[in-house]
């Protein structure tokens, strides 16, 4: 029977696991100095080694003859946890046996002592779909459990484990696999399987899967489906893909407003089946790499292309403004939410593919439908008093709080600043002691824009125009805003990371 690559290949012994080295090398070191945990927490994103590991992990503390804290994958006890003959070591779907009563019967189970191995080891994948009630039954058990029992959590979503179960597990939290280690992986199985994979097809594969090994491996097992010479154009018709080239010429045509060209780039995708959303999702991610070319010193350490595509994207990023790739990825966005809407989908993506190469009076943050359906408002108060003498402007007094959000957005569009009033719409902030907190991440593309020095100079200087007093500019993840006072803020800004984000 045909084994899928991604489970013929999945790592026996720590060391084959990919990426994921701070983990591996501290759990080898418990089972080494026999300080083995009772309990577990793997979290980390899918496809990055967390139920591999609560494998390596269940077999290495029962393994008859460990060699360096790696199972020997060739006693029988190892042997029988492989081909799940073993009654020890159980593997359990959160998702489906999420409910109280499934609990109750695991907890009834844990007080018998292992059949024939050394360890019962409970292996709970997706574990943040277990119930209220049910993480409550289990509770107890993880607080006083016996000797004999090793629990091993794998999530996806650690955001939804209770805090009371979190406080009793040890936590390991698996990273995103970097492209280059998936090439080497791919390069390895394509080996062993007598494939000869182009290399650029390996790195797209290795960008596709977006540091999620098993779909990496699982594009390639497609691949290999269809022949043993996978080439760039393999990777693309199987996947489904605009070619690299389609893509550049779309930008191209952004660029010169060239109508006719994006809308034939669109019917030839059509044609070979792809997704309007799909194909949008896509266009912004090539928009959002011309952007980090145009704004990073160091592109390449966010990017993953060869130095000839690489090259030719940065020649292409030359042609485009800050404001008109900002602008394009709002119109994409908004046109993957018409489509949504829409019955007639195919309408809707030509709509906002037309409005990529044309002078639009649709406001490019708003989605088109909701503004070709607002009612107009009409003003009928008229002033028929004869006018008066002008008055003297009134002296701008200082504003406390962010009731000149808007204004401010206004102020900066007006300076010239739409690309940055774009992502302040987007964000929430508070005014305090001559302070301006902005709520975005660090790990937001909207904070790497708008904490450019140049960026934030335009935002103190609409600020200043607005309240008439000298605001300093933070950002923040937190709910609350920091209170710093802000008397020279450039020197701040250079400790940015020690001052803004704390744990």
């Amino acid at each position: 029977m045909y084994q899928a690559l991604y489970r013929k290949y999945r790592p026996l012994v720590f060391e084959d696991v990919v990426g994921q080295e701070h983990v591996v090398s501290t759990i080898k070191n418990q089972i080494i100095a026999g300080k083995i945990s009772h309990a577990y927490m793997f979290t980390g994103t899918r496809g990055t080694g967390k139920t591999t590991c609560a494998k390596i992990l269940a077999r290495a503390v029962n393994c008859e003859n460990p060699e360096n804290g790696n199972p020997c994958n060739k006693c029988a006890t190892c042997k029988g946890i492989l081909n799940g003959s073993l009654l020890d070591v159980f593997e359990i779907d959160a998702a489906s046996n999420n409910g109280v009563d499934n609990i109750r019967e695991l907890r009834d189970d844990i007080i018998f002592t292992p059949a024939s191995a050394k360890y019962k080891v409970y292996i709970i994948d997706e574990v943040h779909m277990l119930s209220t009630a049910a993480f409550n039954a289990l509770l107890k058990t993880l607080e006083e459990p016996p000797a004999h029992i090793i629990f091993v959590f794998a999530t996806t979503e650690i955001n939804k484990v209770p805090q009371t179960i979190l406080s009793r597990c040890q936590r390991f939290d698996f990273r995103r696999i970097t492209a280059q280690d998936i090439s080497k992986r791919l390069e390895f199985v394509a080996n062993e399987e007598n494939v000869r994979l182009d290399a650029n097809a390996c790195a797209l594969i290795s960008k596709l899967a977006d540091g999620a090994l098993r779909d990496a491996l699982s594009i390639l097992d497609r691949c290999v489906s269809a022949t043993d010479d996978i080439t760039l154009e393999t990777v693309e018709s199987t996947v489904g893909i605009c070619s690299y080239q389609q893509i550049t010429d779309a930008l191209r045509a952004i660029v010169s407003k060239d109508t006719d060209s994006i809308l034939k780039f669109y019917t030839d995708c059509r044609r070979n089946s792809k997704d309007s959303v799909a194909l949008f999702s896509e266009l912004c991610s090539y928009l959002r790499d011309l952007l980090i070319i145009k704004l990073s010193k160091n592109p390449q350490d966010f990017l993953n292309y060869d130095s000839d595509k690489f090259e030719r994207l940065k020649e292409l990023s030359e042609l485009f403004t800050i404001d008109l790739i900002t602008d394009s990825i709002f119109t994409l966005q908004n046109g993957m939410y018409d489509i949504s809407k829409f019955k007639d989908k195919h309408i809707m993506a030509e709509m906002t593919l037309i409005g990529l190469t044309t002078v639009s009076t649709f406001k490019k943050s708003e989605p088109v439908y909701e503004q070709v359906t607002k009612k107009p408002t009409v003003n009928l108060d008229l002033d028929l008093t004869p006018a008066k003498k002008p008055k003297q402007p009134a002296k701008k007094t200082a504003k406390s709080s962010c009731d000149f959000w808007d204004e401010l957005i206004e102020e900066i569009i007006k300076n010239g600043g739409r690309s940055q009033a774009m992502f302040l719409k987007g964000l929430s902030s508070n005014a305090k002691n001559g302070v301006l907190t902005v709520f975005c991440s660090k790990d937001e593309f909207a904070y790497s824009v708008l904490s450019l020095p140049e960026n934030l100079e335009l935002i103190k200087k609409c600020l200043n125009n607005v309240t008439g007093e000298s605001y300093g500019v933070v950002f923040s993840d937190k709910d609350e805003p920091i209170s710093v006072k802000d008397d020279n803020f450039s020197e701040l800004l250079s400790e940015a990371d020690e001052i803004l984000y704390e744990e």
